[in-house]
Formats: structure tokens, sequence, C-alpha cells
């Protein structure tokens, strides 16, 4: 019985023995098929994020479409402009705000199917309006030189010069006579940076050079007496000496020439190229020298020279 039972516990043992070799062997095997489940999942994440990506890429596609349809769907058209700043913008004597370029304006929403919305601006805050979204647009006498890398400039369209206005009894005939003289002239204007760059020693002969935050004041300063000279854009100084009369005269010597063009935010070129699209077939069918006419710029328009 004992020999029996002896041989019975070492099968048993034997058994045990070879049983735990066994699941001992198992486990790398076991570890192996876990690993490879792992990467076999590894490689099935990274399948689905391509297709994550494809996705993405498909709500970008869609996002962009989207963005598209909304220019496409656009319904107002916000330009921003001085309003005393006559011929280009200013108000009438009916209240309401006219001028050459908010009459062009007019005209390209009128053939694009927007609303125009006329937006009288500080001239000093028009950057701010321009990046807040306030406004889409300057445009309004708009000088592209010097600014060229600031803004998304449409084509230009109007070649300006900067001129001095006097009283014609002033006995100013030429800049050496503005000696010891009070000039004046608007704040963040085209004739300011000229005062202030290439003619700056010009200005350095004046006894003060007066800056005023519109024009129309400037004038009236003028005619009082309480300034010798204005340096304004010459379509200004033309229009405002046809409304007040024969007693100024616009110095022949130019302090600065330039070009006026629309403004809009740097990168805006879509909303850029649907407006000069438009100003363009308004220059080919006759109607914009038709409205430069009007205010007496013909002789000043560049647009499809």
């Amino acid at each position: 019985m004992k020999k029996n039972l002896i041989v019975l516990l070492m099968a048993a043992m034997t058994a045990g023995l070879f049983s735990g070799c066994g699941s001992k062997a198992d486990e790398p095997k076991k570890t192996a098929a876990v690993e490879t489940g792992e990467s076999a999942g590894s490689e099935s994440t990274e399948n689905e994020n391509p297709g994550k990506e494809s996705a993405d890429d498909e709500n970008a596609g869609g996002e962009a479409e989207e963005s598209g349809d909304a220019a496409d769907e656009r319904t107002t058209f916000t330009v921003g402009f001085d309003a005393e700043f006559p011929p280009y913008g200013y108000m009438d004597e009916n209240g309401e705000y006219t001028g050459f370029d908010l009459e062009l304006a007019q005209e390209v929403c009128a053939r694009r199917g927007w609303e125009l919305v006329k937006q009288p601006i500080d001239w000093d805050s028009k950057d701010m309006e321009l990046s807040s979204g306030s406004i889409d647009c300057i445009w309004n006498g708009f000088t592209m030189n010097g600014r060229e890398d600031a803004y998304t400039w449409s084509v230009p369209y109007v070649d300006n010069s900067q001129v001095f206005v006097v009283k014609s009894d002033a006995g100013i005939v030429s800049f050496d006579d503005f000696a010891g003289k009070i000039v004046g002239v608007q704040r963040d204007s085209s004739a300011l940076a000229a005062l202030e760059g290439d003619a700056a020693d010009l200005a350095g002969t004046f006894s003060e050079l007066r800056q005023y935050a519109d024009y129309n004041t400037g004038f009236m300063d003028l005619e009082a007496g309480a300034i010798d000279g204005l340096a304004v854009d010459i379509g200004v100084a033309d229009y405002q000496i046809e409304s007040r009369g024969d007693g100024y005269v616009i110095l022949e010597e130019r302090l600065a020439t330039e070009q006026y063009g629309i403004g809009f935010l740097l990168g805006n070129d879509e909303l850029k190229q649907q407006v000069e699209s438009t100003l363009l077939e308004m220059e080919e069918d006759g109607k914009f020298m038709e409205i430069a006419s009007k205010y007496g710029l013909e002789d000043s328009v560049c647009l499809g020279k």
C-alpha cells in the first residue's frame, strides 16, 4: 500500500511539475498575444486617425464653403469715411451723406445687391474701426502711398496732389513766402505726412503748423485770417474754392503727389476683389466717369488709364 501510495504521490508531483512549466511557457505566448493585440489596436487607432483627419478636412472644407457662401450672401457693405471731407464724403444741405466716394460705393452696392451703410468715423480712429469690424473698408480719399503694406488695397482710382491754398490777396505766391507764417493742415492727413517728412525743412520755416480735425474748420480759419495758408488735397481745394468764391488761389508748386485707393483689412482679398471688379465694370461702361464729372474730378481720376 505504502509503495503504491508513494508511486501515486510521485506521479502527482510529476504531473504538477509539468503543469507548472506549462503555465510559465504559456505566459510569454499570452504576453505576446496581448502586445500583438495592443499593436494591432494601435495600428487600428492610427488607421482611425486618418479617417478623423479626413472628417476634419471635410469639416474644414465645409467651413470654408460656408465662409464662401457667407461672402456670397453678403447683404450690407459698410464704408468708413470722414464726413467733413468734400467732395469725397460730406453732409449735403439736406442732411444726407454724399460725395464722390460714397456715390461710387452706392453704385457698387446697387450692382452687387448690397445695402450701403455709410459710417462716418473719426479719421484718427480709422484703423481701430477697420480692425474691429465696425466698417468693411476705408473709402474716402484714402492715400495709398506709404501705406502699401498696412492694408489690402484696390487699384488706384484717383491721382491726387497736395497743395497750398491761400487768400488771393495774401501776397503768397511761392513756398518761400510761408516763412514766418501760420499754416494749417488736417491731422493724420497726407499733407501733414509730407510736411513732417520730405517737406520738413519747409515746415520748419513756418511760425506754426496748426492741425485741425477737419478741413472745414481749417478753411473757416483761413477765411477769418487766423492762418495764412492751408495744406490740402487738390480735390478738396478745388471743391472749397468753387463753393466759397474767388477769394482763394492754389499755389502752382505741389507739396506732394499721391494716389487714392480703397483700403480693406489686410488679408481681406475676397471683398477687395468683389468691390474692385465692380468698380472696373463701372469704368468700362462709363458710370465711373459720369460720377467723377459730377464732382469736377474728371481730370484727377486714373482708373483704367
